[in-house]
């Protein structure tokens, strides 16, 4: 039985070109959507430009233009990246918009009516010169913790420390570089802890949450901190509609969730076909109310995961709306390992990867075979790219598919009869988990799937040799078998790579099915027909995929800054003057599976940490590995963290069943997990229990 579904990304803000880590989110999102269309579910999944906050007006004046003027740059922009890398959005609206200011009231007024809204006078740092209160991110100066230089107003990018923008030593205004004064201010805030138990009942409810995620966010809930709503002049965003907060307007993090709800009904009330229409009580009944016959689903970034988990049920919870069914929530990209980097050249945007003469489909499906359920990051190893796309498709799927076209075409050109029982048992069988695993955002379960049936295929063309009797009863029936094989490979591919799926069935005079239901069987329907070539996956070389990795040094001067609101507030370094990245290192021998199983890895607590005396480059850690005693080891990672405290509660990776070893007179009882020179500590989740295996 069918379902409705409001499917939502996360917005990105309308303040720069889409790059390769905003797509992570939105691929995963299109290749869901597209999975339960094939189904048959009856899908909506809507998006918007998030439009409003101090970033945006800053950046549309030095533009010359106005902020309305600046977003609407970068929403078309940003659309027409999306549809490149065929993100199929219902709607791609914007938060500036009237639905969004009605339905910010209306959720304003809904937590005021409870009795959710307090004033409270706040201390901030203002700045003379620009004549503006300082948000955390327009602060910038010497970490009170270790002395970093050039550190933001609410994290130290060096130790981690986070604090109060006023306690950074030296201040200064990211935007004009003079020295900020503190000033008083009145703000709403949400009194979270009276909604808490509702907040918890929805984070502990049936599939809201992945077990990890979900422990993270009771931890918040532990120690719940209430939530200021309004912003000074100057802002561009709605205007508080409340004669108790005169001159203030609604934050940024309040009406971009509400985008959400508003683009769903600009969706039905103007852009949906003309018998699909409704009309905003309609939606509201359809897709919002409580107990309504549909799905709320939403995919996010690990990032804003507290607004989402904490804030967001808050607020529809006030004004008596539906909960999110699920919150999928998924990591960060990586670059060869590394933070993306506009220094190292890593920084790809999607016009980059698109002027490379890639196609978007090949980016597609090397995210869904690195893809699953939980917030771990995915790297876009370059060499990996290169070594997924030459092997599994087109070395595998594509060169299956032209080897069993030329063999059908030399048969007679059409086929029909029953299926070898081996390859159809393991095509059904594929597309059987296969359905599951899509459900459970396990993609690169989905990816094996594909690859196991074109691999069985392949096998076992090299045993029977077909070619060299092509039109002989068994020739034809393995024919037969291998293009009925395909077609279930185009259909469990085809959220992944559409139009890669929809010709390689019209290869074959196949049509994919409407609807892959459990009753689908791809050894079932017209005859096997040598229709057109099928689509090809030329193998790419390493050229061609280092395209994508920019030459720092061989940039053009860098654009003027732009504040970002999720990150830098200006670029203060230009692209020109940054060193070129250092050679890669040569590869390491190849080892076999095997081997990698020996290496056991485990989830680690830091309990302690101190220096090791006389020597500059190591610490001595006391860990937690879920084993009756702690274990010590030494790590050469002092460098990177010069007040040691900092690694003290936090999670890490160590190598359990490294020979223990004498290090300056210290038994190392194993080795931790670092990346970078120098040498930086990779983390793990606080919901990750100790001694917990890493596989």
């Amino acid at each position: 039985m069918s379902e409705k579904l409001l499917v939502t990304s996360a917005l990105p803000y309308a303040n720069g070109s889409i790059h390769l880590g905003h797509l992570v989110e939105y691929i995963q999102t299109d290749v869901y959507v597209r999975y339960r269309r094939s189904l048959g579910d009856d899908v909506t999944y809507v998006c918007a430009a998030d439009s409003h906050g101090t970033p945006i007006e800053v950046n549309a004046a030095k533009a010359g233009v106005s902020p309305r003027e600046f977003v609407e740059r970068y929403r078309k922009e940003q659309h027409a990246d999306f549809q490149r890398f065929g993100v199929d959005f219902s709607t791609y609206y914007t938060t500036d918009s009237e639905e969004n200011r009605k339905w910010a009231w209306r959720i304003w007024d809904a937590l005021k009516s409870r009795g959710l809204i307090y004033k409270k006078s706040v201390e901030q740092l203002f700045c003379e010169k620009d004549v503006r209160f300082l948000p955390d991110r327009f602060v910038k100066g010497t970490c009170p913790k270790c002395g970093t230089a050039d550190q933001y107003g609410d994290v130290c990018e060096k130790c981690g420390t986070t604090y109060d923008p006023r306690e950074l030593k030296e201040p200064r205004c990211a935007l004009c570089g003079t020295s900020p004064v503190v000033r008083a201010s009145e703000h709403a805030y949400v009194d979270l802890k009276k909604v808490e138990p509702a907040i918890r009942a929805w984070v502990e409810g049936e599939g809201h949450l992945d077990a990890a995620v979900r422990e993270q966010v009771k931890g918040w809930l532990d120690d719940l901190q209430d939530w200021c709503i309004t912003r000074d002049a100057p802002y561009f965003g709605f205007p508080v509609n409340d004669p108790e907060f005169p001159g203030k307007f609604i934050y940024v993090w309040l009406d971009a969730p509400i985008g959400y709800l508003s683009s769903g009904e600009r969706y039905f009330a103007a852009e949906a076909p003309a018998g699909e229409r409704l009309d905003p009580a309609a939606y509201e009944a359809a897709y919002l109310a409580p107990g309504s016959p549909s799905r709320l689903e939403h995919f996010i970034g690990k990032d804003i995961l507290r607004f989402h988990a904490v804030f967001w049920p808050a607020m529809l919870g006030a004004a008596g709306l539906k909960l999110p069914h699920r919150l999928a929530v998924h990591g960060h990209l990586t670059v060869n390992g590394e933070k993306m980097s506009k220094s190292r050249g890593t920084f790809v945007t999607a016009r980059t990867y698109l002027d490379s003469g890639l196609d978007p489909q090949l980016l597609r499906y090397y995210y869904a075979a690195n893809l699953g359920p939980g917030v771990s990051d995915l790297d876009l190893s370059l060499e990996e790219f290169r070594n997924r796309i030459n092997a599994d498709l087109a070395n595998n799927v594509a060169n299956l598919a032209s080897r069993v076209f030329a063999l059908v075409e030399r048969a007679g050109g059409e086929l029909t009869g029953d299926p070898e029982e081996g390859i159809a048992g393991v095509a059904r069988e594929a597309l059987r988990l296969a359905r599951p695993a899509y459900q459970a955002l396990e993609y690169r379960e989905v990816v094996r799937l594909v690859n196991q049936v074109a691999d069985v295929c392949n096998k076992q063309l090299q045993v029977a040799k077909p070619w060299e009797a092509p039109s002989s009863p068994a020739s034809r029936r393995l024919l037969l078998s291998c293009a009925g094989a395909l077609r279930a490979i185009a259909v469990m591919l085809w959220p992944v790579m559409p139009v890669f799926a929809d010709d390689l069935c019209a290869a074959f005079g196949q049509v994919r099915p409407g609807s892959w239901g459990i009753d689908f069987d791809p050894f079932v329907g017209p005859p096997v027909v040598a229709r057109a070539k099928p689509p090809q996956i030329a193998r790419l070389d390493a050229k061609q995929v280092a395209k994508l990795v920019a030459d720092p040094a061989a940039e053009p001067a860098a654009e003027p800054p732009r504040v970002s609101r999720a990150a830098s507030p200006a670029e203060t370094a230009s692209k020109a003057s940054a060193k070129p990245a250092a050679a890669a290192p040569p590869p390491p021998g190849i080892i076999g599976y095997d081997d990698f199983l020996r290496v056991e890895l485990k989830v680690a607590l830091v309990r302690a940490a101190v220096r090791v005396p006389k020597a500059d480059k190591l610490l001595q850690l006391t860990v937690d590995v879920g084993e009756p005693e702690p274990r010590t080891i030494v790590a050469g990672v002092a460098v990177s963290y010069p007040e040691p405290e900092a690694l003290v509660g936090r999670r890490i990776v160590v190598v359990a069943n490294l020979e223990p070893r004498p290090l300056r007179g210290i038994t190392s009882q194993g080795m931790l997990l670092a990346a970078g020179d120098p040498p930086r500590v990779l983390f793990v989740d606080d919901g990750v229990a100790p001694g917990t295996r890493v596989k």
